[in-house]
């Protein structure tokens, strides 16, 4: 396999049908997709199953589960995938073409960002424009990068929050980080369920929190 799509969930029903629509066809030779389960107590794995996805189990966790599918997985290239976020339709090309093209050893999506609100599209714009200069990623980026890179800087550190923003500070010491702008498409329902500007702000705070050494795990009880 030349890639591998990692995909962690935890009660992820309701999103999953249509996910795993989007994935069967980047299903191929060189391209393995690798559901990681951290417990659900859902349909979610019989829902993978069903339709013949490979899924394994992990304990509960982002970090933990990502980590567990990439050991899983013998592929040397890995792309992370949060379970509401749909790839482009040639996102496994895309992704094994760019990592062979340049110095870049690791990289992410643009992102548009579904839903009813306007100011979703200019959270995306943020988001999009905060990568680019500051080279930090976030999971629904859909961050990928090669196998070395990834077994370089430890895989994903083991925290509750921030692992997305960890691991970008720790590749980008090796390399910048690739911008594909083909954007992948995120759900908006933690922003219009939270609320827009309060999930904005919260954001904002965490992430100044966490650059000023506030511990991830105390991060994560203001987030939940």
């Amino acid at each position: 396999m030349e890639l591998a799509i990692i995909v962690p969930v935890l009660n992820e029903a309701t999103v999953l049908p249509a996910l795993l629509e989007r994935l069967m066809p980047l299903r191929s030779a060189r391209t393995e997709v690798v559901v990681v389960d951290g417990g659900s107590t859902d349909d979610s794995v019989a829902l993978a199953r069903q339709q013949g996805f490979r899924v394994i189990p992990a304990p509960t966790g982002r970090a933990r589960q990502m980590n567990a599918g990439a050991a899983a997985s013998s592929a040397k290239a890995l792309l992370f995938l949060h379970a509401d976020t749909a790839l482009p339709a040639t996102a496994d090309r895309i992704v094994l073409a760019a990592l062979r093209s340049g110095p870049g050893r690791w990289g992410r999506f643009d992102v548009r960002i579904t839903g009813r609100s306007p100011m979703l599209r200019v959270i995306a714009f943020m988001m999009n424009l905060r990568s680019a200069l500051t080279g930090i990623a976030t999971g629904d980026q859909g961050l990928f990068m090669t196998r070395e890179a990834f077994d370089a800087v430890g895989g994903f550190p083991d925290q509750a929050l921030m692992e997305d923003v960890e691991i970008s500070r720790r590749l980008r010491r090796r390399s910048p980080p690739i911008r594909i702008r083909t954007p992948a498409l995120t759900s908006g329902r933690r922003w219009e369920t939270r609320g827009v500007w309060r999930t904005m702000v919260l954001m904002w705070r965490l992430r100044w929190a966490y650059w000023r050494g506030a511990p991830a795990e105390q991060l994560a009880r203001r987030y939940r």
